[in-house]
């Protein structure tokens, strides 16, 4: 039985191993040959049979009841992010077979939006995938284009990680953010494809995946070292678009009055286009009509 079809053991037994013994009020003595706790533990903390936690660990029972669950979210320490995560997972839905989603496009009226923000701003997937980004963006952080992917640049672009000085941080939330945008669609083609790749390029993401730590994507304040205008600290804001499968409008904004906005709005006149310079024939044109 594979982790991908038995997500609900998998998450339990990576969730048990990160639980020490004292913070779950037991007494450890002598050495131990597992991390964190022990099944029979678990099961003993949850009021559960050690045997029937033995069963959801293996999927040999993939649909305990929301009460079990609940008291197993409280003994392994989940957030309610975690335990959200956790009852998904035991919830029973109707097989279907698995087959690549279509192909995501950001809405036509939020691309209008973004033409117009004075920020930096782009449109993230439910897989991470940048679907549209104003030029403001791009020019905070070139590979915020579209096509590109925010996992694989955290984790694989050495530059991408320069502008970011706590990119290991970052990237510990990227995961958990990701865990929770996919949810139960752990087995959906695309999300298969994009973490056998970064598993096997990048032993950091190996061991964040491993965690099956689980965070809303929410806004946070993000420090960058940007190579024209140095260091500035931004509040980042991530927006759900309705009706858009999980698709959210990620905006960069700095408080009001610090340096931040000052290089903020230097980045924005370095990188505004330049003026269509006038043809000669027409200043021509226009001298003769004078």
């Amino acid at each position: 039985m594979t982790d991908e079809i038995n997500a609900l053991g998998a998450y339990l037994r990576a969730r048990r191993e990160l639980v020490s013994p004292e913070s779950a009020g037991l007494t450890s003595s002598g050495q131990r040959r597992v991390r964190g706790l022990r099944r029979e533990e678990v099961a003993l903390l949850a009021g559960i049979s050690a045997d029937y936690y033995l069963r959801l660990e293996q999927g040999r029972d993939r649909h305990p009841s929301a009460q079990v669950l609940q008291s197993l979210a409280r003994v392994l320490q989940l957030d309610d992010t975690g335990t959200d995560y956790l009852l998904s997972l035991g919830t029973e839905r109707p097989r279907r077979a698995a087959r690549r989603p279509r192909r995501e496009t950001a809405p036509a009226g939020i691309r209008k939006l973004l033409a117009t923000l004075p920020l930096p701003a782009f449109v993230e997937g439910r897989y991470f995938d940048v679907l549209a980004v104003n030029p403001l963006a791009t020019a905070l952080s070139p590979r915020l284009v579209p096509g590109r992917n925010r996992l694989r640049d955290v984790f694989l672009d050495p530059a991408e990680q320069a502008l970011y000085p706590g990119w290991e941080e970052a990237g510990r939330r990227l995961v958990a953010g990701f865990r929770e945008s996919v949810g139960t669609g752990t087995t959906d083609p695309r999300c298969i494809e994009l973490v056998g790749e970064l598993s096997l390029a990048s032993d950091r993401f190996r061991q964040l995946w491993a965690r099956h730590d689980v965070q809303t994507r929410e806004g946070a304040t993000v420090t960058m070292d940007h190579p024209s205008v140095g260091a500035l600290t931004l509040n980042r804001e991530k927006l759900m678009i309705g009706g858009a499968g999980g698709q959210l409008l990620v905006v960069y904004h700095p408080d009001t009055g610090t340096d931040a906005a000052e290089k903020l709005q230097l980045l924005a006149s370095l990188s505004a286009p330049e003026p269509a310079p006038r043809s000669t024939r027409s200043a021509e044109e226009e001298a003769e009509r004078r």
